[in-house]
């Protein structure tokens, strides 16, 4: 599995010398590298990664922040279809923001729900506000879930709360294991994709049972539902009934809609009303957001109702991806999960990250095909993995297409090995 797999990937990386799968945040100023050092090197590809996911003719997907910002700004030349722009800006949360709000409880079956800026404060507010009702600050999650990886502490460091980790495998947890946690929690949070897993859901009977073994411990339950947007395919319901299940849910706005950032927590009035006082706190109440605002709209006007067909040509892809690999008669390959629950999943393959790295790259420049558009993580020596999203531009993609980019990919993949292999003789050499 992808341990620490960023959202923030199509970032510079912030431990130079690596590519970007960890926690990226900007750097106070920009780093001196040495010229042919390895912190140059990737510097260098991430830059040209960059460029060719803005230049490549074929894509599976683009997202946002491969755009200009004179191409995001052209996003909301269509925001007067989704909310009257004669209407007063919007000031502290009202307005634009708080129409939004309203569309978020509407989709979710929700009685409120409440605009934050990031999902970490979103996250941190509704399991704060939960630990005081409950009297217990643990929380128990996946060890692999958004806050323990990508949050740098932010529960214990800054909420006051204790997670509890109930596994650490690549896959859901269990009622099971919720049942046999050795001690007690007020709050089970479940993050629906879970996606340094491979963006794995349960099934619609493991989550009912999952909420089930929490409310046998008087817990309440909270999603982790960054990624929900696209879940409704493979659990089988709609997004209120899953949304449902919990106590309260957090959605993201950017992940899966291509907005500008942002998101909600949405749940019983009462804990929105609490959340709202705590947002102000944690200085989240920002004094304007409309174009965050209308932008998550249009992803909810747009966006939204396209997610079935991606997640269900994400399968189509990765059908033939497996086939494409088997053909060019790779040694091991995988596709993780075989058949994707969402419209992203993980690529793994027997080689180092960087020579996979370059193939991709490589082969876009040459090709003008992008068929692996993210970073490449290595887990352990020799085992390059990165993850595949299917967007919009895919659904042009036949199988057939696909098995071709993956003929150019593996041709370019064995002669960047090769290439590395020699070098690495030569050093020995030396």
């Amino acid at each position: 599995m992808i341990h620490g797999m960023s959202d923030t990937a199509d970032q510079p990386p912030r431990a130079y010398g690596q590519e970007p799968s960890g926690p990226v945040t900007e750097p106070e100023s920009e780093p001196v590298s040495e010229p042919g050092s390895e912190d140059e090197r990737h510097r260098r590809r991430w830059e040209r990664r960059r460029r060719v996911a803005r230049s490549a003719r074929r894509v599976l997907a683009r997202s946002g922040l491969q755009n200009t910002i004179r191409q995001r700004l052209a996003l909301l030349d269509a925001a007067g279809e989704v909310y009257d722009l004669d209407e007063s800006v919007d000031a502290y949360g009202d307005g634009v923001v708080a129409a939004l709000e309203a569309e978020v409880a509407r989709l979710l079956g929700k009685e409120a729900a409440v605009f934050f800026p990031t999902g970490t404060m979103a996250q941190q507010v509704a399991l704060r506000c939960w630990a005081g009702r409950t009297g217990n600050p643990a929380v128990a999650l996946h060890g692999k879930a958004h806050p323990e990886v990508h949050e740098r502490a932010a529960f214990s460091q800054v909420s006051g709360l204790r997670p509890v980790r109930l596994t650490d495998e690549p896959r859901q947890p269990t009622a099971e294991e919720v049942r046999d946690c050795e001690e007690p929690f007020g709050a089970l949070m479940l993050e629906l994709p879970l996606r340094d897993a491979g963006h794995v859901l349960p099934s619609w009977q493991e989550l009912t049972e999952l909420v089930e073994a929490a409310r046998e411990r008087d817990a309440v339950v909270h999603f982790d539902g960054a990624r929900l947007w696209e879940s409704a395919v493979h659990l089988g319901r709609p997004l209120d009934e899953i949304a449902g299940l919990a106590d309260s849910v957090y959605v993201s706005f950017y992940k899966s809609l291509d907005g500008f950032g942002g998101a909600a927590l949405a749940g019983p009035s009462t804990l929105v009303e609490e959340a709202r006082t705590w947002r102000h706190r944690y200085g989240g109440t920002v004094f304007q957001q409309f174009p965050t605002a209308l932008s998550a709209l249009l992803g909810l006007e747009r966006e939204l109702p396209r997610l079935p067909s991606y997640v269900r040509h994400a399968r189509v892809v990765a059908a033939a991806l497996a086939e494409g690999f088997a053909a060019a008669g790779l040694p091991w390959s995988r596709v993780h999960p075989e058949v994707p629950h969402t419209n992203e999943f993980q690529v793994w393959l027997p080689y180092d990250a960087d020579v996979a790295a370059e193939a991709a790259i490589r082969t876009a420049e040459e090709t003008g095909t992008l068929l692996f558009a993210r970073a490449w993580d290595a887990p352990v020596p020799g085992l390059a993995v990165t993850e595949v999203d299917v967007r919009a531009p895919g659904l042009e993609w036949s199988a057939g297409d696909v098995r071709t980019a993956v003929a150019d990919f593996t041709g370019r993949l064995r002669e960047e090995d090769g290439a590395a292999r020699a070098r690495g003789r030569g050093r020995l050499d030396g």
